[in-house]
Order: C-alpha cells, then structure tokens, then sequence
C-alpha cells in the first residue's frame, strides 16, 4: 500500500507542476493578448491554446485534489448515517469513481488514438489534436490511480477494525 501511495503522489506532484506551467502559459497568453489588441493586433490562435491549456491544468489537477480531498462534497445525507454506513458509501463511491474514470479514460485514448490516425488539426494554428487529448487521458487514468488507492485504503482499514 506504501508503495502504491508513493507512486500516486509522485505521479500527481508531477501533473500538478506540469499544469501549473501551462497555467502560467494560459495567464501569459491572456496577458499578452489583451496588451496587443490594445494596438489592435490580438494574438493568432488564442481560442484554441487557451481550450487545450485549460484541459490539461483541469486533467492534471484531478488526482491531486482527490488526494487532498479539495472536490466538492455534499455530504449533509450522509453525515446522519452510521460510522459503518458512511464507510460502506464511501468504499461503493470510490468503486463507482474508479470504474468510471477508468472506462473515461480508455475512452479517451482511443478517442485520441482516433484523431492521431485521422491526423486531425485545429484551424487556425495547425496543431494536432491528439497529444493534448491523451494529456486528458493520462489525467484521467492517474485520477483513477488515486480512487483505487483510496479504495483499498477503505479495504484496509475495515480490515484492521475487525483485527
């Protein structure tokens, strides 16, 4: 289990630093496009780099805020329930998570795999589509690494309750 923790938070600290750095480039770019239409001359192909930017910073983020546990929860139902009754809404919710965003990401690779051999481009700047979908992916997929973490950390410590 430590070792499985170790990898996920490597993992996720690298997402985390390599969104930051196309977060920066999103704030560059908006900067740098307001300052040139000000001279009337906007920056070529903003739209498109500021969609694909903005969907790594989003994929990348995922399993990061799962380990902090920064998503949004409402948890009013829940919190009337049992202790064993919360854990067991928790473990079929990490299940269910898992299950998804592992089927989305599979999905969105072969969706990527897809515009790779379609050889698909924007219009404006000709770039291809498909590194930045595998990006969402890959962001996805370690989302999915966390949940599974998660899971067999609720496995586990069922596990030593009824030691």
């Amino acid at each position: 289990m430590e070792a499985l923790d170790r990898i996920s938070e490597f993992l996720n600290r690298v997402l985390t630093w390599i969104g930051g750095f196309f977060l920066t480039g999103m704030i560059v770019l908006t900067c740098a496009n307001i300052i040139f239409r000000m001279v009337w001359i906007p920056i070529r192909g903003t739209f498109e780099l500021m969609g694909y930017f903005g969907a790594i910073v989003t994929a990348f983020a995922l399993g990061y805020t799962q380990m902090k546990k920064g998503h949004i929860s409402v948890d009013v139902l829940v919190n009337t329930f049992s202790t064993k009754t919360r854990k067991v809404v928790n473990v079929i919710n990490h299940a269910v998570c898992f299950f998804f965003f592992s089927a989305a990401a599979w999905q969105i690779a072969i969706k990527a795999t897809t515009l790779m051999n379609t050889g698909e481009i924007t219009e404006t700047l000709r770039i291809v589509y498909y590194p930045f979908t595998y990006g969402v992916a890959f962001g996805c997929a370690i989302l999915a690494l966390v949940l599974f973490t998660d899971l067999v950390r609720s496995f586990m410590q069922e596990n030593e309750e009824k030691s």
